[in-house]
């Protein structure tokens, strides 16, 4: 009976190995990652060329780059102030989308006037970045390369995959916040 008993405990011990971990069947190269960053470089490289060759187009206007990838020229400077919207102020706006051929997408009639409470709501990156940049009753046009428009999505309505676009955008007013106004 002994004998029985350390065979079967033997056995049991032995065959207590544990599940083997299945072998891949394919390894990832990251090919598809690197051809995908290279689609990204070459059509970001394509627009930007498109938005050179529009500003060179536009030469009574000056264009300057701006931090978050856009580029614009302003229409109208508010030479008597110097404040900018910080985060949390309300700002009162008003913009057009357009593509960079000048059609237009959504019109500010279309749009309305927007208030915007600055880093606290969803706007597209490109725009976000632009209010910063303004004061109030000031009014710029900002050419917004895809990557910081609405991007590979779009906004699923007007605007489609990497579409690059245009917009003038005017500050109405802005409304600062308590704690910007201490600082």
């Amino acid at each position: 009976m002994r004998l029985v008993l350390f065979l079967f405990l033997a056995v049991f011990i032995t065959s207590c190995d544990g599940p083997e971990p299945r072998k891949p069947i394919q390894t990832k190269s990251g090919s598809f990652f690197k051809a995908s960053i290279e689609r990204s470089r070459k059509l970001l490289e394509a627009e930007e060329n498109k938005i050179q060759a529009i500003i060179e187009l536009d030469s009574l206007k000056h264009y300057a780059h701006s931090n978050s990838g856009s580029w614009y020229h302003y229409l109208t400077v508010n030479e008597d102030s110097d404040y900018t919207p910080k985060t949390d102020d309300l700002v009162v706006f008003n913009y057009d989308i357009l593509t960079l051929d000048n059609d237009t997408i959504y019109s500010k009639e279309d749009i309305g006037v927007v208030t915007y409470k600055v880093d606290k709501q969803e706007i597209f990156l490109g725009l976000r970045d632009a209010i910063k940049m303004l004061k109030v009753n000031e009014r710029a046009t900002f050419l917004f390369p895809s990557s910081i428009a609405f991007g590979y999505h779009g906004d699923e309505n007007k605007i489609g995959s990497n579409v690059p676009l245009k917009s003038t955008i005017t500050i109405l007013q802005i409304e600062k916040q308590e704690e910007n106004t201490v600082n």
